[in-house]
């Protein structure tokens, strides 16, 4: 597991796909500044607000972009038929490839984090807002939260590409399951108040949304912004719940990658 660790650091690091949206992650952060710029009263929330934004759609971007090509080109190109013949059990090549996938996600969002984090104090400097925002712990705990969220992803994507055929099915696969998961929380919350008094969709999409509750996992709640942007504290044990519920979609999700995968056949 250690060398399929490795060589993920090494092809992911490489990569020109990973390049390309790291340069697209810092220019968002870089535009959280511009748009700072814009806000005469709070530029430090304004700030906050699109530089984590931008943090959350570069690191997602990225897990996908790594799946396909450290996972799904691979055994589209039969690579790993190289791996399998070596006396090493397959769940090794998912969880070391997932390991080191993780953990270079947890290094892009420390360095998209700080230069975020250096930006917020730079636009501090434009105008000195009456409530600021919380820069130390709660900042660091929602940057936390949007690797983690990534994480999921690129957990779902795994899983995604150890069943599939097709090579671009993990990355298109695991945007929608991205989006779908992020506005999962709104969906439910709307259906639940009432829907406005439209009781057509509650009947209609009612027992969709549903299902939907069961089988994804609700990934605006690990979305922590608030508590960073307006120094509000999170409700008692949100956190601790969020964080067990991606842990606990991680591990299934891997789980049923690697034994699909140990079942697959390679011709």
């Amino acid at each position: 597991m250690r060398e399929f660790f490795i060589s993920s650091w090494r092809s992911g690091l490489r990569g020109h796909s990973f390049q390309a949206v790291f340069l697209l992650g810092v220019l968002l952060i870089a535009g959280a500044y511009l748009a700072a710029l814009f806000s005469p009263r709070q530029p430090e929330t304004v700030a906050l607000d699109v530089g984590l934004s931008g943090m959350h759609f570069a690191l997602t971007l990225m897990a996908l972009l790594w799946i396909q090509e450290l996972i799904g080109k691979e055994i589209e190109r039969r690579t790993t038929i190289l791996y399998l013949a070596y006396p090493i059990p397959r769940a090794h090549y998912v969880l070391g490839r997932f390991a080191g996938i993780a953990v270079l996600l947890f290094i892009a969002s420390l360095v998209l984090g700080l230069l975020l984090w250096l930006e917020v104090f730079a636009s501090g400097e434009i105008y000195a807002q009456a409530h600021r925002g919380a820069l130390g712990a709660p900042y660091w705990a929602t940057v936390f939260g949007i690797w983690l969220n990534a994480v999921v992803v690129a957990a779902f994507a795994v899983c995604i590409a150890t069943l599939s055929t097709v090579p671009a099915l993990p990355l298109v696969l695991g945007a929608a399951f991205a989006i779908a998961g992020q506005s999962l929380g709104a969906v439910v919350d709307y259906f639940s108040q009432g829907a406005y008094g439209r009781q057509d969709l509650i009947a209609h999409y009612g027992p969709a949304i549903n299902l939907a509750r069961w089988l994804l996992p609700d990934l605006s709640r690990l979305d922590w912004r608030v508590w960073s942007m307006y120094n509000v504290p999170l409700p008692s044990g949100t956190i601790t719940l969020s964080c067990l519920m991606a842990v606990s979609y991680i591990v299934l999700m891997i789980s049923i990658a690697t034994l699909s995968f140990n079942r697959r056949e390679f011709d």
